[in-house]
């Protein structure tokens, strides 16, 4: 399922340039570290816990809009329900592409902006434009 998720995330970038960020990363990081590896693009990885120094600092709640400048996309692996609407913000007021894999069976908390169910290989998740 991980790299049918990591697949898509790819096949959406092509080779452009593009700047992906990994927000509320927590622990598993496996999915960034393996985008990280492609010369076209520039990842960021944030938490309000980071894990180690490859994780920057920030309060999704209260974004630091500077750490997002350029980003293209961002993405959330299992985000607590009360932080969804905050990503659904941020990627509002950067005009970036938003990608949400919550726990499995979990509703999403996005209030009046619905977002598109996308079933990839074994991996289902939510999108925004």
């Amino acid at each position: 399922m991980w790299n049918d998720f990591e697949e898509y995330i790819l096949n959406e970038v092509g080779d452009n340039n593009i700047k992906i960020a990994e927000v509320a990363v927590g622990r598993f990081d496996k999915i960034a570290n393996e985008l990280a590896m492609n010369e076209n693009i520039t990842l960021i990885k944030t938490d309000i816990l980071p894990k180690d120094k490859s994780v920057i600092r920030d309060d999704i709640a209260n974004p630091n809009l500077d750490l997002y400048k350029g980003v293209d996309v961002i993405y959330s692996i299992r985000p607590p329900n009360e932080l969804q609407p905050h990503l659904v913000n941020l990627a509002l007021k950067i005009n970036a592409q938003l990608i949400i894999k919550p726990l499995t069976n979990e509703d999403l908390n996005t209030g009046k902006i619905k977002m598109k169910l996308k079933n990839y290989k074994r991996a289902s998740f939510y999108t925004l434009r």
